[in-house]
């Protein structure tokens, strides 16, 4: 599936949310089994068969708090994913994900249900290492594409009612033609998913390491912090619970945000805001996943996103549930 909140909230709020891909830094080593009871310790690999499905139910709620106390803008949907073994080599998996069967279950964006029938018909190919390590995207063309059809369907609606708008499109459109920018800003569910595989964790081993995120504006990577701990071992079920929490550099995504909001409103003929009146940007991600041990599949993930600037916090939360 193929993300259009980034656009969208361009439009609504005139400010872009940086969206962060997980990237962790461990030390991986190979262990004939997961979870050790033993030392204490898990490592998440896939053991995927050819041809295997799981299907999972995918739900994205997001919101805005207004001085600590008022909860607006409220959008929830819904939608099932099917996530097949296309291929499996010595060190490689190919996996689709094939998402269908969307619910728009609030909104008060009138676009969100074509945005989303648009992206309905796109599966996402993607190929991990022989652990599950997300690699690439291989079909990131046809995303690509996608996001292209969706531009073009604004700029059809709002073509009357904002200044320059097709160059205001151009803008926005030309941020998603490479690769990189389809891998770090629209697979945010795909990213979650495999967010802990490859690595090896131990129960009260808290890992803390700094971490360039992708600078979706351009420009050099923000630096942030990322600290990941295995938190539980369930040996009656065979899973565990693993989590991790993902801070960004304040000023850095500040001057990132700023440098493409201005950008926007150049073309759009408005104000230039000047740099000390740009609210200063705050954001953090925490991310809770059950994975099953013997075969590294998702059991449950729920990944909270936090920016917060102004005095207003938009959150958006994102549960992966298997069914």
């Amino acid at each position: 599936m193929v993300n259009f909140e980034l656009v969208l909230n361009q439009l609504k709020n005139l400010m872009i949310k940086i969206n962060f891909t997980a990237l962790i830094l461990f030390f991986v080593s190979t262990l004939s089994a997961q979870i050790n009871s033993k030392d204490s310790t898990v490592q998440v690999i896939g053991y995927w068969d050819l041809h295997e499905k799981q299907t999972y139910k995918i739900s994205e709620e997001s919101y805005q708090v207004l001085n600590a106390k008022d909860t607006v803008k409220r959008e929830l949907y819904t939608y099932i994913a099917d996530i097949v073994v296309t291929d499996s080599t010595a060190n490689s998996y190919t996996v689709e994900w094939r998402a269908h069967d969307y619910k728009i279950l609030k909104s008060t964006n009138r676009f969100m249900e074509k945005l989303l029938a648009i992206s309905d018909s796109t599966p996402v190919i993607i190929k991990t290492n022989e652990m599950g390590v997300f690699q690439e995207v291989v079909n990131w063309e046809a995303l690509r594409d996608v996001i292209k059809k969706g531009t073009d369907m604004l700029r059809k609606d709002f073509k009357d009612t904002i200044p320059n708008f097709d160059k205001l499109m151009d803008q926005v459109s030309g941020m998603y033609t490479s690769k990189e920018a389809i891998q770090n800003s629209c697979i945010e569910e795909i990213q979650q998913f495999f967010t802990f595989h490859g690595a090896k964790y131990k129960i009260g081993d808290e890992i803390s390491v700094p971490v360039k995120l992708p600078n979706n504006y351009g420009g050099e990577p923000i630096d942030g912090n990322l600290t990941a701990w295995l938190d539980e071992i369930n040996l009656d079920d065979g899973n565990c619970v693993l989590r991790y929490t993902q801070t960004a550099d304040a000023k850095q995504l500040t001057d990132a945000a700023y440098v493409q909001l201005n950008k926007m409103m150049v073309t759009m003929q408005l104000p230039v805001m000047k740099r000390e009146d740009f609210p200063v940007a705050m954001n953090e991600i925490r991310t809770a996943t059950r994975i099953h041990g013997s075969s590294g599949w998702i059991i449950y993930s729920i990944q909270t996103k936090e920016t917060f600037a102004n005095n207003v916090m938009q959150v958006k939360e994102r549960i992966i549930d298997i069914q």
